[in-house]
């Protein structure tokens, strides 16, 4: 089969296609897997126009003016030049585009849109949504009940177009941990983690508030925690400052990427108090290594964990729920954890195992 993937969003600061892959190395991978057997061509749009050929995918680089792509009749001729079976759009949020895709869409092509954490319009934008999906065939989504809330709310129409597919992946992987953990300079027995923002949704307080508490319980512990904003870094330190355990809780700060295969390797558990999630990408590449997940329950830590068989579950910004869970890790058997992560990583979450749900879904169309 033929694949041309394509998106309507232009990131003007990269003009250089390496660096450019490399950034969307997450996504880029999927497609790496899916060519293997199929022929993958991949259009991006940054500040560079040309071709090239990497890791078994066509990737073409278009510079579109502003107004080619709010009528984007040039990128939809170049799409459908290439003669596809199936198109795959990046991101809900562009119903008036995928329409104009639909209609000079005279073949017939099959149109797969995939979701990337984009929340149902509102209002009588919620229309062109829904006009929108007279031309799609299907969705991905990271979790079959997040595709099911769009049709709920009357954005989509069918829940036999909505499959479960993960929306990134991840080249992590199991080291040593002794090897992990001189490279980090981690110490504690259990390591807890946090890699994310430090922002409302992410919830940092509560899991600090948890965290403190259980440090009460468990001396020995220690929670790292990487950040790449500082929204409430502020109020962080005023609970350490204030807490006679808030020496267990190391703020790390930023860190390069590549940098977290020897953090998630180091580290028994990672936390999340995420309220809303288009996927997971800190999740999986921490299941990836080993690194069990105790996350908010919420659908697409749900699916990534495998309902929880992978890691532990608990109710969203409850500090009590989390505290349990905190303890219950100290009963935990966190070598069976951990292989069940290694085990659904591979068999769900991988790039081989993404791309291979999307063949079977596109075969099925």
């Amino acid at each position: 089969m033929k694949f041309v993937f394509a998106s309507y969003v232009i990131t003007k600061e990269f003009d250089d296609p390496e660096r450019w892959l490399k950034r969307i190395s997450l996504y880029a991978g999927i497609q790496s897997a899916l060519s293997v057997g199929n022929e993958v061509i991949s259009i991006e749009q940054i500040n560079y126009e040309g071709s090239c050929f990497k890791y078994g995918v066509h990737y073409q680089f278009l510079r579109l003016s502003a107004f080619e792509r709010l009528v984007p009749l040039k990128l939809h001729r170049y799409i459908l030049s290439h003669k596809p079976d199936v198109i795959v759009i990046q991101g809900l949020h562009f119903p008036l585009q995928v329409i104009q895709l639909g209609l000079l869409n005279r073949k017939k092509v099959k149109i797969i849109a995939q979701h990337h954490a984009e929340r149902p319009f509102i209002g009588i934008k919620k229309y062109s949504q829904r006009l929108a999906d007279y031309f799609v065939d299907a969705y991905l989504f990271a979790s079959k009940p997040m595709g099911m809330d769009w049709i709920s709310k009357g954005n989509l129409s069918s829940l036999k177009k909505i499959h479960e597919v993960m929306e990134v992946s991840t080249h992590f992987h199991p080291i040593n941990k002794k090897t992990a953990k001189l490279k980090t300079g981690v110490s504690g027995d259990p390591v807890f983690l946090w890699v994310g923002r430090l922002n409302e949704n992410k919830d940092p307080l509560n899991v600090v508030k948890a965290f403190l508490r259980f440090a009460a319980v468990s001396p020995e512990a220690h929670l790292y925690m990487i950040y790449q904003t500082e929204e409430l870094l502020s109020e962080i330190k005023q609970l350490l400052n204030a807490s006679a355990h808030g020496t267990q809780i190391i703020l790390v700060g930023k860190i390069l990427h590549n940098e977290l295969l020897y953090w998630f390797n180091s580290a028994d558990f990672l936390l999340s108090g995420s309220h809303y999630e288009g996927s997971g990408t800190a999740i999986c590449e921490a299941m990836a290594c080993g690194c069990v997940p105790i996350v908010t329950d919420i659908d697409s830590f749900r699916m990534i964990t495998d309902n929880g068989r992978c890691g532990l579950l608990y109710e969203v910004a409850n500090e009590n729920a989390l505290l349990n869970v905190l303890v219950q890790t100290q009963a935990s058997n966190i070598e069976e954890k951990q292989k069940n992560c290694l085990s659904y990583f591979k068999s769900n979450l991988s790039f081989e195992a993404i791309a291979s749900r999307i063949q079977e879904i596109a075969t099925g169309l």
